[in-house]
């Protein structure tokens, strides 16, 4: 790699990142079922039908998977929760699900790693789900209760907790696209459920608050947007996009309002009385984290709103078919600094590559994945550079994983793992991190 811990200020945290559904199995230490358990048994909605009940069993395999943290050079580990094994019918309390999250707490300690958890990443109990999700205003309660149970059993010893994972993917992709559960294609349905999201980040906020926790963030997943051409269409597309990827859920938190034109489309569907809870929304978070992997062109289409559509753009792109756009990272820490933040410390808590990564003679060569890295600490750097108070960047993944609709098949992780024998072998991306985290 070019870059090296040097580079970045002191006490710049470097990390990696997972997410429960995707690593732990689902089917041990008394988990309830979740929507992706149903969404994944649904024919055609996953590849092969698969799901996440074994998964890379990091149930039972945590500390080894520490140890990689650890033997990496990283500071810092964002792992996830799961509602469902906490709570498996989304309200009472699985014991053998709080004492999991604990032994993994005091294994990262030990092992000298900062734990950053997620509350929440996808895996919505499904007794919930039978009544309305993200649709139920009641879900912002309910989270607020889980929120106080794990983090009543762990909460202090977390470095940093954000609540709720990629906003948009809770809200648009899974109820307005359908490519994730619960799968709708509703725009009602999205309305109610990008704004009970942030609501739910709101009372979460609130409930830790009163645990008496600090360092508590909001994290968001960013897809720049660039018009397909130079017409005024094009670019009102872009905006457009733009708004209700990046602007809605950002604006909501800092702002305390939505953008214009996504409210043109979404406010009749919203819920009776929704501006009263940007109070709630906008409870006063300690920093933001930025998910960022590519970016989109836009360009109008003749369909209802949002009225536009993805254009094949001409950049290299990865095994998720997302073009490379490091400048990308660049542009939304500076925007996300200037017109949300101000002097908020920010961090890139997901950023990454999926790639046909293959054993070859023991080794797992991945030159693509280092480049992309590299490339996209340059314009971490260079923000930094320009004043952006950006303190750490967090590596999606650790390991191969459950890429959700896309089952096993995309390998984003440091380490490749054979989903029948779940050996674990770490890539050269792995060995050059851990250089060049050593170096400085």
């Amino acid at each position: 790699m070019q870059h090296s811990r040097q580079d970045f200020p002191d006490g710049f945290l470097f990390g990696t990142a997972t997410s429960a559904y995707q690593i732990e199995g689902h089917v041990f230490g008394g988990a309830g079922q979740t929507h992706w358990d149903s969404f994944a048994a649904t024919p055609g909605n996953v590849v092969r039908a698969e799901n996440g009940d074994r998964a890379c069993d990091h149930y039972h395999r945590y500390e080894q998977d520490l140890n990689l943290v650890a033997d990496a050079g990283f500071d810092a580990y964002r792992f996830s929760t799961s509602w469902a094994r906490v709570m498996p019918d989304g309200r009472r309390v699985n014991p053998e699900g709080l004492d999991f999250y604990d032994r993994l707490t005091d294994a990262m300690l030990a092992r000298g790693i900062k734990p950053c958890a997620t509350l929440y990443h996808w895996e919505l109990p499904q007794p919930l789900a039978d009544i309305g999700g993200w649709r139920n205003r009641d879900i912002a309660d309910r989270f607020a209760d889980f929120t106080s149970a794990i983090m009543g059993r762990i909460g202090d010893r977390m470095f940093s907790v954000a609540p709720i994972n990629e906003p948009w993917c809770v809200g648009w992709l899974s109820h307005f696209l359908g490519h994730h559960a619960p799968g709708l294609r509703d725009i009602r349905a999205t309305a109610r459920a990008m704004h009970h999201v942030l609501l739910a980040h709101g009372r979460a906020i609130q409930a830790m608050r009163a645990l008496g926790m600090g360092n508590l963030g909001a994290v968001f997943n960013m897809e720049w947007a660039d018009p397909a051409d130079d017409t005024d269409a094009a670019r009102a597309a872009a905006d457009l996009y733009d708004g209700y990827y990046n602007r809605f859920f950002m604006s909501g938190v800092f702002k305390h309002s939505y953008p214009d034109t996504v409210l043109a489309g979404l406010e009749p569907h919203l819920p009776e009385n929704w501006q009263d809870d940007f109070a709630t929304i906008g409870t006063p978070v300690d920093w933001c984290g930025l998910n960022y992997y590519t970016r989109k062109l836009i360009r109008p289409s003749e369909g209802p709103w949002p009225h536009h559509e993805e254009a094949e753009g001409p950049l290299p792109k990865t095994q998720m078919g997302w073009e490379i756009f490091p400048e990308g990272i660049h542009r939304f820490l500076t925007r996300t600094a200037r017109e949300y933040t101000g002097d908020l410390p920010l961090y890139v808590t997901e950023n990454g590559m999926a790639n046909p990564d293959e054993i070859v003679d023991g080794a797992v060569p991945d030159q693509a994945r280092i480049d992309y890295i590299d490339a996209h600490l340059e314009q971490a750097r260079r923000a930094i550079d320009e004043g952006v108070p950006l303190q750490g960047y967090f590596i999606w993944s650790l390991l191969d994983n459950y890429e959700w609709a896309l089952g096993y098949e995309k390998r984003f992780g440091l380490v490749h793992v054979d989903f029948d024998t779940l050996e674990r072998t770490p890539k050269a991306s792995y060995h050059a991190l851990a250089r060049a985290l050593r170096r400085g």
